[in-house]
C-alpha cells in the first residue's frame, strides 16, 4: 500500500484555506492512506473556550470531515486528520478516519497536553482499529506517543498502521518515541506534524515538523523537513506488520505476560 504523510502550516481559524492548502499538497501524489496533522484545518492555539466552541465541529457532519470524505471519494483513498470535535457531551480533541464511502471512524484524544486540559475533555472511548481493505488502521494523537500503552493497545487490536496526527512543539521527542513504538509493536507508524508558529494572546508556539513514517523494524522510511509544508508517500509491505517474530521461539506480542505486569498504579 502507498502510505502518505501531509505536513502543513495552518493559518489559525481559516478552515477553508487550510483545507485547500492540504488538498493541493495531496494532489501532487497518490496514496492509499493519507495522514494529516492534528487540528490541520482549524489551527491549534486557542485563546479561550468560546473560540474553541466556535471552531469545533460535529462528527461526521462537520465541514472538515465532509471535505476529507469528498477528497477521498474523488481520489479513491483513505485519510486520517485531526479536528476539534463538538459533541453533546462536550468538546474533544479528535481525529477522523474517512474513505471513498465517507466517514468510517473517529478517535478522541485520551492523553491531553498543556492547555488542551483546559479546553477539552479527555477521550472517553477505548482505542480501536478499523480495517480499510489493505490494512488495519489505528489512531492516536500527538501526546499519546509518550504512553506505550496507547500504541500497544492498537497493536493488540490488530493495527498494521498507526496513524498519528500531531502538533508537536517538543523538538525531536515524538520522533524518537515513535521509532520505539513501531519497533516494539512491529507496526508502521505515520506521524503527520505541522510547521510554522502561532503567536496569540502574548504566547508563541513553534511547531517542529519532521513528520515521518517508520517501519516495523523501527527504521525511519522517510522524514520531512523542520519548516516546510510538504508531503511524502512511501510504498509499504503490510505483511511486514503481521510478522511479529523476533526469533523462531519469540514473538513481540506472543511473549507478553500481562498477568505479571502492573498497569494500574496510582502513581
Amino acid at each position: 500500500m502507498r502510505l502518505g504523510i501531509v505536513q502543513t502550516e495552518p493559518a489559525f481559524g481559516e478552515r477553508r484555506r487550510n483545507l485547500d492548502d492540504a488538498f493541493a499538497l495531496m494532489e501532487r501524489d497518490s496514496a492509499d492512506l493519507w495522514v494529516l496533522p492534528e487540528f490541520f484545518a482549524s489551527g491549534y492555539q486557542f485563546v479561550d473556550a468560546r473560540e474553541v466552541s466556535r471552531l469545533a465541529e460535529p462528527i461526521p457532519d462537520g465541514p472538515t470531515t465532509q471535505a476529507l470524505a469528498a477528497f477521498c471519494r474523488d481520489h479513491d483513498c483513505v485519510a486520517v486528520g485531526g479536528l476539534p470535535e463538538a459533541a453533546p457531551s462536550g468538546l474533544y480533541n479528535a481525529a477522523v478516519l474517512v474513505g471513498p464511502e465517507g466517514y468510517l471512524a473517529s478517535y478522541r484524544k485520551i492523553h491531553l497536553f498543556g492547555m488542551e486540559t483546559v479546553f477539552f475533555l479527555p477521550g472517553d472511548r477505548p482505542f480501536s482499529t478499523r480495517d480499510v481493505g489493505e490494512a488495519c488502521v489505528g489512531i492516536m494523537i500527538c501526546f499519546d506517543h509518550l504512553f506505550p500503552e496507547a500504541a500497544r493497545s492498537l497493536a493488540l487490536l490488530g493495527a498494521d498502521v498507526i496513524a498519528h496526527p500531531a502538533n508537536l512543539v517538543l523538538p525531536g521527542v515524538a520522533q524518537r518515541t515513535m521509532e520505539v513504538r513501531a519497533l516494539e509493536n512491529g507496526v508502521f507508524a505515520a506521524t503527520a506534524n505541522r510547521v510554522g508558529s502561532e503567536a496569540r494572546n502574548g504566547r508563541e508556539l513553534r511547531y517542529t515538523g519532521l513528520s515521518q513514517i517508520v517501519g516495523p523494524d523501527g527504521n525511519v522510511l522517510v522524514r520531512l523537513s523542520e519548516d516546510r509544508s510538504e508531503i511524502a508517500v512511501v510504498e509499504v509491505d503490510i505483511s511486514r506488520a503481521r510478522d511479529k517474530a523476533i526469533t523462531s521461539r519469540n514473538g513481540k506480542l506472543a511473549d507478553r505476560r500481562p498477568h505479571l505486569y502492573t498497569l494500574d498504579s496510582a502513581a
